[in-house]
């Protein structure tokens, strides 16, 4: 399918498109190395974390802000986030 198919489509249909494109990268996350960068990143987040131990918020904390974030907004979906 061109690109101008694609454009063609329903605007839900190009979404459910698009996240199962993104499904399927994130399930090959092996097949991706990390960049420099990235690693340095990956590196300076861990070193913090064994500094302070600070374990983050609990799980149902930030499933309970998510769930008013989406009723506010109305999106039934978050965005994906880049890890880069």
């Amino acid at each position: 399918m061109n690109a101008a198919a694609l454009r063609d489509l329903p605007v839900e249909q190009r979404l459910h498109l698009v996240e199962e494109l993104w499904d399927s990268i994130a399930a090959d996350q092996g097949a991706l190395g990390l960049t420099d960068a990235q690693r340095q990143e990956l590196d300076k987040r861990l070193d913090a974390y064994e500094l302070d131990r600070d374990p983050g918020r609990p799980l149902d904390d930030v499933l309970t802000d998510i769930r008013t974030l989406t009723r506010y907004t109305g999106s039934r979906r978050l965005p994906h986030r880049s890890l880069a």
